[in-house]
């Protein structure tokens, strides 16, 4: 069945990018009505922004959401990672401003929350896009790609010059609470050599070595180094389930992502629905909804730093 959070969930914290302070509430909503944002600052424009592939614009180094009155919510990844992750099909998100709070710059802070008021079951069937061909987007050697799969399997590849991340590769299917055990404490990272070109662009303004992982050749610059070896390739496994998640329902495929951002999982998105025979909207009953994200997730398999 579908689920809502049965209690709200309150964050608050600064914007990664903006620098801003934010409260956001993370509310029950009722069966089929997806994820919406609701920008409690905004005053004569609709504050309903709908978490949905076709309403993200461009943005650097992050996702955006956008309305057709122009109103935006940014920085949305890590709390849709954190909702599909915790197996949350509906939810309203009221935010006193335009991005969505950075906390320690990975999904586990989101998780605890809401596992902590636990989740309502819905009296409806989830659904779900069931890839039925291989969808591919490049750009150069960079690539994101969706194939059938039996659940949602993530395979991601990275490489970066600095020796603290260098070459890294991991594919995980994300069924039973692995997203939030492997994947959800892993943080956001940049290099030391990138920090005052984003600052000088009007980026990263709310940066700071405790909720950015950022490294310096081979070194680890942020306070008690890194919560995984492979930190840097978890956490763009994790922005790939957030930027996913947009979808607007679970996907049943297998993403490979090789050097791919936010934008180019859009792209990915734009290009499955261009395609009607690339896919097909099937009812998940309850075989096929136990190899769902966050099916069977417990507080217990929160990570010890969320």
């Amino acid at each position: 069945m579908q689920t809502t959070i049965r209690s709200t969930a309150t964050f608050t914290g600064v914007g990664l990018h903006s620098g801003r302070a934010a409260r956001m509430r993370v509310h029950a909503a009722s069966a089929n009505y997806g994820v919406w944002f609701r920008r409690t600052d905004v005053i004569g424009a609709d504050p309903m922004v709908p978490a949905i592939w076709d309403a993200v614009i461009p943005a650097q180094l992050c996702t955006r959401i956008e309305n057709a009155a122009g109103v935006s919510v940014s920085t949305i990844e890590h709390i849709m990672a954190a909702l599909a992750g915790c197996g949350v099909h509906n939810a309203l998100i009221e935010i006193d401003g335009p991005e969505v709070p950075i906390l320690d710059g990975s999904a586990a802070p989101f998780v605890a929350g809401i596992l902590a008021r636990g989740l309502r079951s819905l009296d409806e069937t989830v659904r779900c896009f069931e890839v039925l061909k291989p969808v591919e987007v490049r750009d150069g050697a960079a690539f994101a790609r969706l194939d059938p799969a039996e659940t949602l399997e993530i395979d991601f590849r990275i490489e970066f010059a600095d020796a603290a991340i260098g070459r890294q590769e991991k594919h995980m299917t994300l069924a039973n609470g692995a997203f939030v055990r492997e994947l959800s404490d892993s943080r956001t990272f940049c290099r030391q050599s990138d920090v005052d070109a984003m600052r000088a662009n009007g980026l990263a303004l709310g940066g700071t070595y405790e909720n950015a992982v950022v490294v310096d050749g081979d070194r680890v610059l942020s306070p008690g180094g890194l919560r995984h070896r492979d930190e840097a390739v978890r956490h763009k496994m994790l922005d790939a389930l957030g930027d996913l998640a947009l979808a607007g329902a679970p996907i049943l495929g297998r993403y490979t992502g090789n050097r791919a951002g936010h934008a180019m999982t859009n792209r990915l998105l734009r290009a499955l629905f261009a395609d009607p025979s690339a896919f097909r909207v099937t009812e998940c009953a309850d075989e096929r909804r136990a190899r769902l994200p966050g099916v069977g997730v417990s507080r217990a398999d929160i990570p010890a730093v969320a």
